[in-house]
């Protein structure tokens, strides 16, 4: 059986954190789908259309990484694809404890999916999209935390 990772995420921008979770799962599934969810509620400051070129570009050289946008559940997504694991980076305790109770749900509605949590190397821990956004909103140069060759302003 194929091992596939969804690693799902508003990727509101993708940065060298995220990037780097990806690279280092790469030796542990056969194929990952970097999933950009899209959600009615909220604002982003990139659209979809760049967040899906941004990643592209980031992996373009890895064959076993693909990019792919959906709304709805995370879950019903996993089960389209015939997701195996469900992938995610951990920087910090609250994000470990937001995780733990999303993957325990997330079991319970999707028992055939496995939810596989890498922490964040340390060097990105303070790294987030949060931050990134208004940095970037703000005129700020956000270039050292996204990944080499993505220049914010080819996606705004």
């Amino acid at each position: 059986m194929q091992k596939i990772a969804v690693f799902p995420g508003s990727f509101d921008p993708f940065t060298v954190g995220h990037e780097n979770i990806v690279l280092r799962a790469l030796d542990l599934f056969d194929m990952i789908i970097v999933a950009i969810g899209i959600h009615s509620t909220k604002k982003p400051l990139l659209k979809i259309e760049a967040r899906l070129k941004m990643v592209n570009r980031v992996f373009e050289s890895h064959d076993q990484v693909s990019v792919d946008s959906f709304s709805g559940l995370t879950v019903d997504y996993c089960r389209k694809v015939n997701a195996t694991h469900m992938l995610r980076g951990i920087r910090t305790s609250a994000d470990f404890e937001y995780e733990r109770a999303m993957s325990q749900i997330n079991k319970r509605m999707l028992p055939s999916v496995e939810s596989i949590f890498l922490l964040t190397s340390p060097e990105y821990t303070p790294i987030n999209s949060t931050i990134i956004r208004e940095i970037i909103a703000h005129g700020g140069d956000a270039s050292q935390f996204l990944p080499s060759g993505i220049h914010i302003k080819d996606y705004l």
